[in-house]
């Protein structure tokens, strides 16, 4: 337990950075960040569940699963308002394009253009 409680302080460490992160706007640090979460992620996953424990570890344990959690959804908060506006962008883009491809084929096809 004393090494699963290890991993759950850093990943509650790191994602309170990651609020920080998404508050700011800097997505490369919060993309970074949510890589180094992932390999704790990882490593407790492949650990055996271990429920042994004292109260107080088990309680502890409890309340970094709820602190990351409300610093996910804090995180959300932020991110999600920029990734709408990013596929909005890509959408914007793609629409240009198939014009741009469109108009391409208009102007070459014999009797189009100009």
């Amino acid at each position: 337990m004393p090494r699963q409680l290890a991993l759950y302080e850093e990943m509650g460490r790191i994602s309170s950075v990651m609020v920080d992160a998404a508050r700011a706007g800097d997505w490369e640090r919060l993309i970074e960040l949510e890589s180094g979460v992932a390999r704790l992620r990882d490593t407790l996953t492949a650990m055996p569940t271990d429920t042994a424990g004292s109260v107080a570890e088990l309680d502890r344990r409890r309340q970094l699963i709820e602190r990351i959690l409300d610093d996910d959804a804090e995180i959300r908060r932020h991110t999600e308002p920029w990734m709408e506006h990013v596929r909005h962008l890509l959408g914007d883009n793609r629409r240009l394009r198939e014009l741009q491809r469109a108009y391409a084929v208009a102007t070459t096809a014999p009797g189009g253009g100009t």
